[in-house]
């Protein structure tokens, strides 16, 4: 799902501005669920986005919203 945020640079910019990750801590947090809940928030607060990511990942939108509560516990 990242792959899919950071694959366009203008998405990946407006990501890491929002977050305020910057590169480094972001590959440092890979295996982080915060970081990995960060970039489903990231798409949920943008719905032509995670509609898009959605159907790249071939799931539905509310199977990553599910992946981001079940990150979230």
């Amino acid at each position: 799902m990242l792959g899919w945020v950071l694959d366009c640079d203008e998405r990946a910019g407006r990501y890491l501005d929002l977050t305020g990750l910057d590169p480094d801590t972001l590959r440092a947090g890979l295996d982080d669920p915060a970081v990995l809940v960060s970039g489903i928030e990231f798409l949920t607060n943008h719905e032509p986005d995670l509609i898009r990511a959605a159907e790249a990942l071939a799931v539905t939108p509310e199977e990553l919203v599910a992946a981001k509560d079940a990150l979230s516990t």
